[in-house]
């Protein structure tokens, strides 16, 4: 099963230009605003350069060049090959590693002041496999340090792709969603939508902490359109008005992305 999963991440990412995604008007919102958030929880007694952020799922670095080029010890792990490879090539003081969020045993325990997770829950659909996951995660960081977790949610995959694309009947016959409007990702679904009570249910089997969580998005990803559209001061205006409304809880599920921070205790 891990075979089949990592082989359906690699023929995607092939393809897929997450550094491109990252870099357009909606995922500067997504982007900036995570990042605003990573720093809110990071020590503020050390100098940078002793503080230690792990990346899982790193993809080709976007989080990772950003927070090194800060002066932050920075070690990127992640499953493509492909994604792995570019990194590299960036000739950044990033470490990396090659390997999978659910077995990162090439890590010592509590090393870490900050791990971040934003992007292998998009890809894990079974229960095992996220809880072995948060494991990981909980073992490599730092007791009271913080886990950030990326969630791709399930109204977003409703209305963007079932509605929007007039796909909602051929998935209802399918059965790759509920009758309440649920998706069901099964081991050949490359992405896997939750809720905020799927994410809730998650913690609580993990035992996980949570301080905060965030729309990281809100609803750009509905409004590519009319960002692109926006003169640079508008779009910063908007940018303002994401950052002050992100933590509303009436803006969770429906946000295309949501981190959930934890802290490891």
């Amino acid at each position: 099963m891990v075979e089949k999963r990592t082989a359906l991440l690699e023929k995607y990412y092939n393809k897929f230009n997450e550094e491109h995604r990252l870099a357009t008007r909606h995922g500067i919102v997504e982007f900036t605003t995570t990042l605003k958030y990573i720093h809110d929880f990071l020590p503020k007694d050390k100098d940078s350069s002793q503080i230690k952020i792990l990346d899982i799922g790193a993809g080709t670095g976007r989080y990772s060049v950003s927070l090194v080029s800060e002066g932050y010890d920075v070690t990127a792990v992640e499953l493509v090959k492909r994604n792995i490879e570019t990194l590299r090539a960036k000739h950044t003081p990033v470490k990396t590693w090659q390997g999978n969020a659910t077995n990162l045993h090439f890590l010592p325990d509590e090393t870490f002041d900050i791990t971040l997770m934003l992007g292998p829950m998009y890809h894990i659909n079974d229960e095992e496999s996220k809880l072995k996951a948060f494991a990981e995660a909980k073992r490599v960081t730092k007791k009271g340090g913080f886990i950030f977790v990326a969630y791709v949610m399930n109204e977003y995959s409703v209305i963007s792709y079932c509605f929007k694309e007039n796909k909602i009947k051929e998935c209802l016959q399918k059965g790759t969603i509920t009758q309440d409007f649920h998706t069901i990702s099964d081991e050949n679904e490359l992405y896997n939508y939750v809720r905020l009570e799927d994410i809730n249910r998650l913690n609580e089997l993990a035992q996980n902490k949570r301080v905060k969580i965030i729309a990281a998005d809100g609803p750009s990803d509905y409004m590519r359109r009319e960002l692109n559209a926006m003169d640079k001061e508008t779009f910063e205006l908007f940018v303002q008005y994401h950052l002050a409304t992100c933590e509303r809880p009436e803006l969770m599920g429906a946000t295309s992305h949501t981190v959930d921070i934890l802290q490891n205790v």
